[in-house]
Order: C-alpha cells, then sequence, then structure tokens
C-alpha cells in the first residue's frame, strides 16, 4: 500500500515535489522535509527507499476525532477509534455474536432473583446489559462511549430524564465515571427539554436521530454535549425522492451537517457535532474537519486500505466568516420549522419506529432466557 518517492532533480539537489500537507508529511517522512517557496520538497536522499504509507483513517483522525460506531469489540481493537456510539440495533445484533452470548448470561443471571416479574425484569436486564457492554467497550476505546435510551420513550421528558439518571447509576456503581459516558436521546422536543435537566445535573448527552438545523440548534441552546447527524438517512431520503445519487459536496447529508457545523462555530455553540449514519467514504471525506465522526466497521475498513490524500473541509475560522442568520428555537418555532421539513419529519419518526422495533425484539430474546432460567 502507498507509493514509492523515486528522485526528481530541483535548484538545490535531488528534490521531490509533495502534494502533501506539511503535517502528513512530517507523519510519513519523519523530520526529513524542508520548505522552499512555500512547497514542501522531500529529500531523496534522506528518504530513500521510504513508501508513503499513511493511510486515510489515519489521516482523517488529523482533523476529526474517529468514533467506531459498533458493539462489536474486536471491531474496536483493529481500528482504534476514541470513542465508541451504541443503538438498540447494534446491540441487538451484537448479542446474536457467539463471544457476545456471555454478556446477555450474565444480565439475566444477575437479576434472576431480584424479585421483578414481568416488564420490569426484562427493563433491568436490558439497563444492566447496556452498562455491561459499555463497560467492555471502555475497556478498549480511551474516551467515552454513548448508550442510548428507549426509543419507545421518546416523547416523555419525565422517563427520559428518569432512565438517563439510572443509566449513569448503574455505570457509577460499576466503577465508571459519568465523564465518560453520554446519554443518548432522540432529538424529539422533548428529548430536548430532557437532555437540557440531564446536562445540568453533570449527565452528558448525545442528541441522535438528528435530521435538520433547527433539531441541532435547540440542542446547543439547550446546552447538549454532542449531536449526531444522521448523513446517511438524509441522503437515503432525497435519493428515493428525486430519484438520482448525489456526490461530493452535493450530497444533503453532506450539506446538512456542514451547516450545522458552521452555525454551531459561527455564534459560538460548544456543542459537539458528530456526523454518523454513513452510506460511503465520500461522505466521510467531505466532512473532515467536523468535530467527530462516528464510521460502521465497514468503512472504517475501506479507510483504512486507502492512502488517497485527505483534505479537510471544515474549519472554525472559515465558519465564522460566513453569513448565517439564527434559527428560533422556541417550541412553536421549533415544531413548525421541523413540520416544514418533510425529510426531518419523516426520518425523525422512522428513526424512532425502527429503534423500538429492535428494542421489542431485544425485550422478546431476554423474555425466552428468563423462561428458559426459571
Amino acid at each position: 500500500m502507498g507509493h514509492a518517492l523515486s528522485p526528481a532533480v530541483g535548484p538545490s539537489g535531488p528534490e521531490i515535489p509533495c502534494t502533501l500537507s506539511k503535517e502528513a508529511i512530517i507523519l510519513r517522512c519523519g523530520s526529513a522535509f524542508r520548505v522552499i517557496s512555500g512547497k514542501m520538497r522531500v529529500q531523496p536522499a534522506l528518504l530513500s527507499p521510504i513508501i508513503l504509507s499513511m493511510t486515510q483513517l489515519d489521516q482523517l483522525k488529523k482533523f476529526t476525532k474517529v468514533v467506531a460506531d459498533s458493539g462489536d469489540f474486536a471491531t474496536l481493537k483493529e481500528f482504534a477509534p476514541q470513542d465508541a456510539t451504541t443503538n438498540p440495533s447494534l446491540i441487538l445484533a451484537a448479542t446474536k455474536i457467539e463471544r457476545y452470548q456471555s454478556l446477555l448470561d450474565q444480565a439475566v443471571k444477575e437479576n434472576l432473583n431480584s424479585g421483578l416479574t414481568g416488564a420490569a425484569l426484562t427493563a433491568k436486564i436490558t439497563d444492566r446489559l447496556l452498562i455491561l457492554f459499555g463497560t467492555e467497550i471502555l475497556k478498549i476505546v480511551p474516551g467515552r462511549v454513548s448508550t442510548e435510551t428507549d426509543a419507545r420513550i421518546a416523547f416523555d421528558t419525565d422517563g427520559i430524564v428518569q432512565k438517563g439518571r439510572e443509566l449513569i447509576a448503574l455505570y457509577e456503581a460499576h466503577g465508571t465515571s459519568r465523564d465518560r459516558v453520554l446519554i443518548k436521546i432522540a432529538s424529539t422536543w422533548e428529548g430536548i427539554r430532557a437532555a437540557e435537566i440531564l446536562q445540568k445535573e453533570g449527565i452528558k448527552c448525545n442528541l441522535t436521530l438528528l435530521f435538520s438545523l433547527v433539531q441541532a440548534v435547540a440542542c446547543a441552546e439547550a446546552g447538549v454535549q454532542l449531536i449526531s447527524p444522521f448523513v446517511g438517512r438524509i441522503y437515503d431520503w432525497y435519493k428515493k425522492a428525486e430519484n438520482r445519487d448525489f456526490k461530493g459536496t452535493e450530497d444533503p447529508g453532506v450539506r446538512s451537517t456542514s451547516a450545522i457545523y458552521n452555525y454551531f462555530k459561527k455564534y459560538g455553540h460548544n456543542t459537539e457535532v458528530m456526523g454518523a449514519s454513513f452510506r460511503n467514504t465520500s461522505q466521510i471525506l467531505e466532512l473532515a474537519g467536523c468535530d467527530l465522526l462516528t464510521i460502521s466497521p465497514k468503512l472504517l475498513a475501506e479507510l483504512q486500505k486507502s492512502d488517497e490524500v485527505v483534505e479537510c473541509k471544515l474549519s472554525a475560522e472559515a465558519a465564522a466568516k460566513l453569513d448565517i442568520p439564527r434559527v428560533p428555537t422556541d417550541e412553536k418555532s421549533f415544531r413548525w420549522l421541523l413540520n416544514e421539513d418533510a425529510m426531518g419529519t419523516e426520518k425523525l419518526a422512522e428513526g424512532i419506529r425502527l429503534f423500538a422495533a429492535d428494542s421489542v425484539k431485544l425485550d422478546t430474546r431476554i423474555e425466552e432466557l428468563v423462561k428458559a432460567s426459571a
């Protein structure tokens, strides 16, 4: 993998013109570089026979914090992300992998004698399973793990607040600091209000299923730690609606996430922007420079295999110069602006339904194990 360097003759002896950034060439070639007329030129005598072998994934990590969108520990070890995210669908998929069956068995065994029955017992086992996965993930990643609340309470502010508190209490009871956990919540009006309460209590939140600028701005003004705009699902909607494909900067998901990032940097919001739900590496590379990007194992592997040059596409400095109108986020404006966004309205509702359906499937698995263990 990579391109071999071959000598070229320059005004001061053999040199190799290099199109890479100074930072990239330092990483690839150590200290064997010098700048001539503002361009990077490398002395072959110092480098030969060096091979340029910095992957796109490694380059991306210089601009953006890379997060693994997976509950598979083996994947986390392979790609060395900073953080990791999970959701009901990922946890459900992971429990079907034989090597993780022991975690589900452990969660069931620990709670069989809790005195609870029915839905209450299932909920307790589910919470314990989430903490077991999260704890194992945090043994691998140096940063944070995102643990999601049940989508079936997406419109229940009090219920979300209670569940967020319970999950953090469980993490802390098992020796994990709340600073290493983000509570994932759907970006409904009720979810954002719940996150606002939790944030004031020192419980950091990741607002997910986010498809529109008004959702994003409402989260930022509520003091949310992090948001996850769903690049790929936005792309899916427009691809179907307009019956055509999109590439590069014309991709609606890329444009939406870029607009959110620029708005936040323009107006000094501290909320982190983490692009999510990618369909291809092009979407990822067009968002290089975004605060964080959470990427599936498949796309992480593709980035790992390529050494094409990655350019930074987003920056706070560039955003500060843009003319961006403010977005109103009172409840009436929020509901109206989201309603006017057909894509945002449909994808939020669909996302909640899909995550809720996978939560029901996980409940069914747990109930079957409980019966078998009785």
